[in-house]
């Protein structure tokens, strides 16, 4: 396998991803191309050669930053590190493109420069969230703040063959964020969604109110991109204000600085579900070509199990996979 990756994007660029990549290399024997500033990219790199795999630098003039508008950008920066990427994906230089960068960028960028899947009106964004029974996709998470019923469709389609293909689990259960559990409940949106998915071959459990978000209830859960970025940025907040709390209230005496130690091992297990580090990245579901979006913070761990995110989707022909089951749900036939 073959990846391009952003050397420039992120908070940590690009010591972080320099450093996930050799991690990255070296665990799954991939081809790597990091794009950046060719003097930064080799400062970090050090002349470090993997014992597994290959890392190549392409070197990048410009950098498309956080406060760069993300049409504007794709379109006058053709030199930066996230444009070269993602026209290595579009010419079969690579078969995957991972950035850590602005995420409008990156979502624009891959519409105009590799373009939608066949029959894909909208990519989404499709993070993982922790449940008390393992994973949970949520999409869409923010790429797309206005969707038609179709949409929401194409979504859990897409959601069900990752989940599937990538996670692991067999017939993965549909459900569909809303205001409450019944059938009549929600707006013109998802009443009609509901329906769609109902009359769909795809394991739909019904509507979920997002206080069961975590309990397991399903495997993909299906929105728009406007309530799926409410739920994943009130995650991202309650998890870290219940571990900064906990922590409070478990250094206020010595008892309790007692019991902190003897519950050591698990509270670290607890933080680690909520860690974004461990899942790496989201995907741009819907895009002709693997596209990985791992969060902007982050840090070697994060770029590491990003870049695997990519390799489990292209093992198991993710693409080709929602092309072919495109026909199967009669999604195409949706207006």
């Amino acid at each position: 396998m073959k990846i391009a990756i952003d050397a420039m994007g992120g908070d940590n660029a690009p010591k972080a991803v320099v450093e996930g990549c050799i991690d990255a290399a070296n665990e799954y024997g991939i081809e790597i191309y990091l794009i950046g500033n060719e003097k930064e990219i080799e400062k970090h790199l050090n002349g470090i050669k993997p014992a597994k795999g290959s890392i190549h630098i392409v070197h990048a003039d410009e950098v498309i930053t956080g406060e760069d508008a993300p049409v504007q950008a794709i379109k006058q920066k053709k030199d930066s590190s996230m444009v070269i990427g993602l026209k290595m994906v579009k010419d079969g230089q690579c078969h995957a493109f991972l950035s850590a960068g602005n995420t409008g960028a990156f979502l624009a960028g891959s519409l105009l420069k590799v373009g939608r899947i066949k029959g894909i009106d909208r990519p989404a964004l499709a993070p993982l969230l922790p449940t008390e029974k393992g994973v949970c996709m949520l999409i869409d998470a923010g790429a797309n703040m206005d969707c038609k019923p179709k949409n929401l469709l194409q979504f859990a389609l897409m959601g069900s063959i990752y989940m599937e293909k990538v996670v692991g689990i067999q017939s993965p259960r549909i459900g569909l964020l809303n205001v409450g559990t019944e059938e009549s409940k929600g707006n013109d949106l998802t009443k009609q969604s509901y329906e769609l998915l109902k009359g769909s071959n795809l394991n739909f459990v019904g509507n979920v109110e997002a206080r069961d978000i975590f309990s397991g209830i399903c495997d993909v859960l299906v929105c728009d991109g406007f309530a799926g970025n409410v739920v994943l940025k009130n995650t991202e907040g309650l998890a870290s204000t219940i571990m900064s709390l906990l922590k409070e209230e478990l250094m206020k005496s010595t008892v309790s600085k007692f019991g902190a130690l003897l519950l050591k091992n698990s509270f670290r297990s607890f933080k680690k579900r909520f860690d974004y580090k461990e899942y790496g990245g989201a995907p741009f579901l819907g895009i002709n070509g693997i596209m990985i979006k791992a969060h902007g913070s982050s840090d070697r761990k994060a770029i590491m199990n990003a870049i695997r995110q990519a390799k489990l989707l292209y093992d198991n022909n993710c693409i080709d996979r929602i092309m072919m089951d495109l026909k199967d749900t009669g999604v195409n036939d949706v207006e």
